[in-house]
């Protein structure tokens, strides 16, 4: 996190983070990100492993009208 607070939800289990703190989430791991602040949101995500593509992800909740 670079600003602000984000509830972060990992396989069913929330977790608050704020500024410089990180979360790792699991190859596979259902997971959100949420803003429950109105200061705007500021992170940095770190993709690893041997594919870094996009196409891969699948939604299985769509609250903000994302195809």
């Amino acid at each position: 996190m670079v600003s602000g607070t984000t509830n972060v939800t990992v396989d069913g289990k929330d977790t608050l983070l704020s500024e410089n703190h990180s979360v790792y989430i699991p190859l596979g791991a259902i997971h959100a990100l949420e803003n429950p602040d109105k200061i705007p949101l500021e992170l940095i995500e770190v993709q690893s492993g041997s594919y870094l593509g996009e196409d891969d992800m699948v939604r299985f909740s769509n609250r903000y009208g994302r195809a």
